[in-house]
């Protein structure tokens, strides 16, 4: 769950940075956000909340 909420608060930041510096327009951010809801449904999505969890475990695991 921490991992959810965090993943989802840096994801909110990068759109955001995208809005302000790159010239996002907001039907762009509304199309992805959709996008991302629609994809949640189906049955990739599972295959895709792996490799988050494989990737965060990975950049956990680096030592500095």
């Amino acid at each position: 769950m921490i991992l959810s909420i965090s993943g989802v608060v840096l994801l909110g930041v990068v759109v955001f940075l995208f809005f302000k510096k790159d010239g996002l327009k907001p039907s762009h951010g509304l199309i992805c956000a959709l996008f991302g809801f629609y994809l949640a449904g189906t049955a990739i999505a599972p295959s895709i909340t792996a490799g988050g969890a494989s990737l965060a475990s990975m950049l956990g695991g680096i030592k500095f």
